[in-house]
């Protein structure tokens, strides 16, 4: 379909577990009670004055989310690189990635805590609230200063990118995460109301969220060491045919 063989049987699976990175990033602590505080700032108004309307917070969402895309996708095109430069070793590059995403699924389950992915390395933009360029940049600000606090969720990502010699799929991959991350964020400028409302509710059951992705962490890690992702890829190819006419 696209002149390259973008969509398989083994893409699916690693797709659907990186829209799930995305979203659980954007429920993750160090990222969802600053939405609202990042869409005032862009936009050059208080959260009171998104509240009441004064300015719509849709085309600096998309300019951010425009923003941190570029970071990920660059992130994906290197990681696939690199791992096609290794392509004869990408069996026990499959394993090493397999287990640095288990120790991140522990990270989430608190068995053990990695210092460095509970802080972030923030960086300054300047006096840039207001303006699309400044949304901009602090789309790209975000994706390099958050990295350490969404790390085991993007590392996990590059790691199945570094998995896959093909560096198209690879980009593709970074940019179904950028999807899962960045589509929640465009919702929350488009219903700001709603979606204070709901990120107040949602923010008790964090730790839970946290649990969850921790297991899902660990069985694609795991699937990952012993080679059965391409099980995965069968088994939904049986259970949803439909996807053998994508690509």
């Amino acid at each position: 379909m696209f002149g390259v063989d973008l969509i398989d049987a083994a893409f699916m699976p690693a797709a659907l577990v990186a829209l799930l990175a995305g979203v659980v990033s954007f429920l993750s602590p160090c990222v969802l009670p600053i939405v609202p505080p990042y869409l005032a700032y862009m936009t050059g108004v208080g959260v009171n004055g998104l509240k009441a309307g004064e300015r719509s917070a849709v085309p600096a969402a998309l300019m951010f989310v425009l923003g941190l895309s570029t970071v990920f996708l660059i992130m994906g095109f290197a990681a696939s690189t690199f791992g096609r430069i290794f392509l004869d070793y990408q069996t026990w590059l499959a394993r090493i990635a397999g287990v640095a995403v288990i120790v991140m699924g522990l990270h989430f389950l608190h068995v053990f805590r990695i210092p460095i992915m509970d802080r972030e390395a923030r960086l300054e933009t300047g006096d840039q609230g207001g303006s699309a360029v400044g949304a901009y940049v602090l789309g790209l600000a975000f994706a390099f200063g958050w990295t350490p606090c969404i790390g085991p969720l993007l590392g996990t990502i590059l790691s199945l990118a570094a998995t896959d010699a093909n560096a198209t799929r690879g980009t593709a991959l970074l940019a179904v995460y950028a999807l899962g991350l960045g589509i929640p964020f465009l919702l929350s400028a488009i219903f700001i109301n709603r979606a204070i409302g709901l990120m107040n509710r949602i923010k008790p059951h964090m730790k839970m969220i946290e649990r969850v992705m921790g297991v899902l962490l660990i069985a694609v890690g795991l699937m990952l060491v012993s080679g059965r992702m391409a099980d995965l890829s069968y088994w939904m190819l049986e259970t949803f045919p439909g996807l053998a006419t994508l690509g």
